[in-house]
């Protein structure tokens, strides 16, 4: 069942006119950039510390780049700097709308800090794609990369679904084309939230968005460390499968909330309609 489509675009013109009418869209862009107080964070669970994943690199006397056990030679480093900072550009247009779809569904926004990948991780990821796809040039492996620029949106079990429906909703009516809808509730193992992707109109850049309960982005941190491990070229068959049986132990836990498993990416905008606009309209 499309569960997505049960939020009608009426009832999302609806909440973003009602939002646009006090400056609500306004005030989100202007927010800081603090998740809302009273809403559970697993993030802060008692005894978790987030996991950071160290990245040991040496700059390279030709421009290129080291780190990990992997490379980039200076010409394709030098275009990913140059990706890198398209990102930037885009991200100033597209966190005011991610703000507003968090508002407006309820969501809290975690991690707000970090929406930009840093450089030594992009690298890493540019480098290893490469490493797996010898066939493939870093213009290509570039093209793949959907978080450059991401967000995470968090609502609770009972909230998740109709949460998550109108967030995207409100993300499609405003242009940004879906290019990804991965959606592994329903998974027996493994990781357990839906991850999207969406083009953004102005800069045509990917950008991520990933919707999570608290439970469930409480299990990524926890096997942020063992997922890194697992991606290393050095790490051997024997290790990565360990690996992976811990990250299924711990998504295992994970309760599925209802409809959860159901949620598909919003229908196709029809061209030449009138889209929401930003700016904030005068009352009355």
């Amino acid at each position: 069942m499309n569960i997505s489509r049960t939020v009608s675009r009426a009832a999302t013109a609806a909440a973003l006119a009602a939002a646009l009418s006090v400056g609500a869209i306004q005030n989100a862009a202007a927010a800081p950039p603090a998740e809302r107080a009273g809403t559970a964070r697993a993030v802060n669970a008692p005894g978790f510390t987030p996991v950071h994943t160290p990245v040991f690199k040496a700059p390279l006397d030709d421009g290129g780049w080291t780190g990990d056990g992997l490379s980039l030679n200076a010409a394709d480093n030098a275009k990913v700097d140059a990706f890198i900072d398209r990102a930037k550009r885009a991200e100033r247009s597209i966190s005011p709308q991610v703000r507003t779809a968090a508002l407006l569904s309820g969501a809290e926004l975690i991690g707000f800090d970090h929406r930009l990948k840093s450089a030594d991780s992009l690298k890493r990821k540019v480098a290893t794609s490469l490493l797996e796809h010898p066939e493939r040039d870093v213009n290509d492996a570039l093209a793949g990369i959907s978080d450059s620029v991401r967000y995470t949106l968090q609502w609770p079990d009972g909230r998740y679904t109709k949460g998550v429906a109108l967030a995207a909703s409100v993300l499609s009516e405003w242009g940004n084309d879906n290019a990804k809808w991965s959606n592994t509730w329903g998974r027996a193992k493994g990781y357990k939230a839906i991850n999207s992707a969406w083009r953004a109109p102005r800069s045509e850049h990917l950008f991520e968005v990933q919707f999570h309960t608290p439970a469930s982005k409480y299990a990524q941190e926890a096997t942020h460390k063992l997922y890194e491990e697992q991606r290393l070229p050095s790490t051997t068959p024997e290790r990565a499968k360990e690996l992976q049986a811990q990250q299924d132990a711990i998504f295992a836990a994970v309760p599925v909330p209802p409809g959860a498993d159901g949620l598909t990416a919003p229908a196709p905008r029809v061209p030449g309609l009138p889209q929401p606009s930003l700016r904030p309209q005068p009352v009355g």
